[in-house]
């Protein structure tokens, strides 16, 4: 209960669910329109991070950069940590501002200390019309903020931290939804068409340099008086609703209605089905208002003020020479009429050589430039953000199930600890996609792996109990996780874009997401330090072993023991139930590599390049799985490099995923390394061989997100080859990534569909060398290559 003016406000019982990051805040900014208001809340949240090895406790704090940094015991683990932060916004219905006011006014009372801030941020119409009303309820003044430049820094922030936020929508397409990666490098200049009541066209060409060139006063306000008059239907979505169920061609004058049917004006190029006058069929003699239904009307009415609207952008983009045009505003709300008519306008004018994108936070531009003007004690634009996919309402998703009386939407993103960027090595990087397949497109692959997931969870929980079965609400936390991982597959059946494009990164991604929500950092620590103490009992006898053999046989080796590394991964179903029932060791992995010729075999042309090359200047090395992978596959091969002259980066994850290692856990492998190998202790003295943090938190590897010391030290060291290892990094992405450099794409298929789908069997082994050259002419795999599934490859990525 809170009081308002008087009076008292009953606030539902899910507020606190639906806003849960709120009592916490620290930083607070709106932006209130007439018809939705969105609020931004900037809270601290906690980030542990295992420490591995005890001795490492001094260490592990001082390298986390935080002065707020802890150590915790829970049973056998120890914790670092330290404070993140988080931004949560929520988007609503104006009406219902007092809800939410009251709601604040309570958190805040209880959170004051620690509340930043002496004023809230607010932008738009809003910031006037509830100004009081906010210092009254809220007992904070507010700051007005310039809506247009809170809108181009709102819009400048989502391009530069939120993957798949800029989308192509093509009506009737497979998919209707293209999502587009966005390269902060070369993102400006573009243009921002904001559709409100008017239209606002700005000309974007920097950070903070932009400039209003344009605009018309027939916008989304004229579509709804207009409509209203015409129609006498009173709301907005009720308008654009019955907009998708007309006809305009039943009231617009069409070309072939004055030259006759299905006749084209060749000359002028204008086809027979072109609008030639907007709702010109009423003007005819004949005409009777009546038999226009108001469906065809209202068809005929968005049609007019859409095709104005792109027309005009288009108009000014080719006038300023600038090829993407980013379209957003109350108007459009991603109503897919009013999309496919912008941009079919845009596409239209221009002859194709300017593009409408859109964007799927269109809504949140405001409310993110509010709070970054003030954020500036947090210096909040000097890390990346990355989107939390538990805390997000999906892309079009459905009202919320929690809240069925309101229109609720939520983005939430965590600051990661520091600035990621793209990598270096792409060879163009504004085509790059790091997957290699689009379930959005791909119907029976994404079936098969939303129901993979879905068979899989009851173990993966399961092996999350056991790493906790210390806790006391364990099976609780445990419960909630699976509820809320199924019921975001389930989404994901109905709605496959709703994150942007459905891939098998990003299911893997939002399962990691939900079990962080819950407080399972890690489910397979044990497991790995298991692992990684019985590998480190062979690695004297194998690094022997190898040495006694001759040049070309220990290359051929070292190959080979990379690939059997990597058949010891707990993400892969039938691989991990073996390991469970009846165990996996390093000699039966190696006679799990079926003999040669490979599904892709490049290791001849690996072998000659070595033999008749120079030695690689340095090698980047993305590694795989914790225990056997890294230990008996990896690090052998690294000493190979080294002993050739190579300087060797070590690529680890940020955070746990599966039996993924990751940079804690390398720190202290490659520490007992160097008791076994001299080359390695070398190595590490001289920096000649570097450990590095990815910045990735995923089992797959999307190179647009890489800790910014990562690209600054391969630059530095002037990377020559690059290697990527493991099914989540070679093959369910960038197996068909082209790089400027040369490149290994190493995996064991230890699933049965996809290895199918590839064109093998089981255990199928990808061992890919590729040179920088023409794209497709890197697809050419080698000298025993599956001729089939190469030809296979080579069509799938000519796509």
């Amino acid at each position: 209960m809170s009081q308002e003016l008087g009076k008292s406000i009953e606030l539902p019982q899910w507020t606190g669910i639906v806003f849960r990051d709120i009592q916490g805040a620290k930083i607070l900014a709106m932006d209130i329109g007439g018809s939705l208001t969105k609020i931004a809340v900037y809270s601290t949240i906690s980030h542990k991070k295992i420490i591995y090895d005890p001795r490492a406790r001094q260490q592990t704090a001082s390298q986390d950069g935080s002065k707020k940094v802890q150590i915790e015991i829970e049973g056998d683990a120890m914790y670092a940590v330290s404070e993140g932060a988080r931004l949560h916004f929520i988007k609503f219905e104006t009406k219902h501002i007092d809800y939410w006011l009251a709601y604040i006014h309570e958190c805040l009372s209880v959170n004051k200390s620690e509340f930043q801030q002496k004023s809230i941020k607010v932008t738009g119409g809003g910031a006037y019309k509830y100004s009081e009303r906010i210092k009254e309820m809220v007992g904070l003044p507010i700051d007005k903020c310039d809506e247009m430049r809170c809108i181009v820094r709102g819009c400048n922030f989502l391009l530069r931290n939120i993957s798949d936020e800029s989308f192509i929508y093509q009506r009737k397409g497979h998919p209707e939804f293209v999502f587009q990666t966005i390269d902060p490098r070369s993102m400006f200049p573009y243009l921002l068409v904001t559709i409100g009541s008017g239209v606002s066209i700005i000309k974007v060409t920097g950070d903070n340099d932009f400039e209003r060139i344009g605009g018309t006063a027939t916008g989304g306000g004229t579509f709804w008086a207009l409509g209203r008059l015409l129609t006498q239907v009173e709301g907005f979505d009720e308008l654009l609703a019955l907009a998708s169920e007309g006809d305009h061609r039943k009231v617009d004058m069409l070309v072939k209605d004055i030259y006759g049917d299905r006749q084209d004006y060749q000359s002028l190029g204008l086809p027979a089905d072109l609008i030639a006058s907007s709702m010109g069929k009423a003007i005819q003699s004949e005409s009777d208002w009546k038999k226009f239904s108001k469906a065809d009307i209202a068809r005929s009415l968005l049609y007019m003020i859409s095709n104005d609207i792109g027309q005009i952008s288009s108009l000014y983009a080719m006038l300023h020479e600038i090829k993407t045009i980013y379209f957003g505003g109350f108007f459009l709300r991603h109503h897919p009429v009013s999309m496919h008519t912008v941009r079919y306008s845009v596409n239209y004018w221009t002859k194709g050589k300017v593009q409408a994108r859109f964007l799927r936070h269109e809504g949140y531009l405001g409310a993110i430039g509010a709070f970054l003007k003030g954020a500036q004690t947090i210096h909040a634009e000097d890390y990346s953000w990355l989107e939390n996919l538990y805390g997000s309402t999906g892309f079009s998703s459905p009202q919320n199930p929690v809240a069925p009386n309101f229109e609720l939407d939520h983005l939430e993103i965590d600051r990661f600890e520091k600035k990621l960027r793209f990598c270096p090595l792409l060879q163009d990087p504004l085509t790059y996609s790091p997957d290699t397949v689009d379930l959005t497109r791909d119907n029976d692959a994404r079936e098969y792996w939303l129901q993979c997931l879905q068979d899989s969870l009851p173990k993966f929980t399961e092996r999350a109990i056991k790493s906790q079965d210390n806790s006391s609400n364990v099976q609780d936390r445990a419960r909630k996780f699976q509820d809320q991982f199924l019921t975001r597959l389930n989404q994901f059946k109905h709605n496959p874009f709703a994150y942007g494009n459905l891939t098998v990164r990003g299911l893997l991604d939002l399962r990691e997401h939900c079990l962080a929500e819950f407080d399972f950092y890690d489910p397979y620590r044990r497991q790995k330090q298991f692992e990684n103490d019985q590998a480190f009992d062979l690695l004297p006898d194998l690094l022997q072993e190898l040495s006694r053999l001759d040049w070309e046989e220990r290359q051929k080796r070292l190959a080979i023991g990379v690939l059997a590394g990597n058949v010891f991964d707990w993400g892969a179903k039938e691989v991990a139930l073996i390991m469970e029932d009846t165990g996996l060791d390093f000699k039966t992995a190696l006679g799990m590599i079926g003999p040669r010729p490979w599904l892709v075999d490049c290791l001849d042309a690996w072998i000659e390049r070595l033999r008749n090359g120079s030695h690689h200047k340095c090698a980047a090395i993305f590694i795989d799985n914790s225990g056997v992978d890294v230990i008996l596959g990896i690090l052998p091969f690294v000493q190979e490099l080294l002993s050739r002259g190579s300087e060797v980066l070590l690529c680890a994850n940020n955070k746990p995923v599966l039996n993924d290692v990751t940079y804690g856990e390398l720190l202290i492998i490659l520490q007992r390394a160097a008791k076994v190998s001299d080359v390695i202790a070398q190595a590490l003295e001289s920096n000649q061989l570097i450990c590095l943090d990815s910045g990735q938190g995923s089992p797959c590897l999307d190179l647009t997100k890489l800790n910014k010391t990562v690209v600054d030290v391969m630059l530095e060291k002037q990377v020559d080859l690059l290697v990527l290892e493991g099914m989540g990094r070679a093959v369910h992405t960038n197996l068909y990534t082209c790089f400027n450099c040369e490149c290994l794409k190493i995996a064991v298929l230890k699933n049965r569909w996809l290895a199918e789908r590839l064109g093998g069997e089981m255990y199928a082994v990808i061992f890919k060398f590729e040179k920088p050259a023409n794209p497709l002419d890197q697809l050419v795999v080698g000298q025993a290559t599956n001729g089939e599934a190469a030809a296979e490859a080579a069509a799938e990525a000519a796509k």
